[in-house]
């Protein structure tokens, strides 16, 4: 399957149309079948690089409809920052405070003993396990 195929599915698999804008972001994210972590500025920064016109304020609205369109997650580090992750199943991170990145953490080495029961009428969507890293 080639790139813009990829692409293209990928994005008919969240029921997004296929305008310009998002097939260039989408390419971007996902057309080499690697996972990613991106924030809206990183992902801005790499669209302007690869000559695509597309405005800061699209790039946010493109990356909060593919969360909505449940292609993406989106983890948020503090109050201010949010990563992009393209990888969809359950899995830690790790947050590397001196360069502000954020990297998958092996799943397979963290233990869940429980979680606290939700409220009345509402169920566990998800837990975000975010693990800050800085030198010791």
């Amino acid at each position: 399957m080639n790139s813009s195929t990829h692409v293209a599915d990928w994005l008919k698999a969240g029921g997004l149309r296929p305008t310009r804008q998002r097939l260039a972001l989408a390419g971007l994210l996902v057309g080499d079948g690697l996972n990613r972590h991106v924030t809206a500025e990183s992902l801005f920064a790499l669209s302007s690089g690869a000559g695509e016109k597309v405005s800061l304020a699209t790039v946010y609205n493109t990356l909060r409809a593919f969360c909505e369109a449940g292609l993406l997650n989106e983890v948020v580090v503090d109050g201010s920052k949010s990563y992009f992750d393209t990888r969809m199943d359950d899995h830690p991170h790790f947050y590397w405070e001196d360069s502000h990145t954020l990297t998958d953490a092996p799943a397979d080495e963290l233990h869940i003993a429980g979680l606290p029961k939700a409220p009345d009428g509402m169920e566990v969507a998800r837990v975000d396990v975010v693990i800050r890293l800085r030198r010791a």
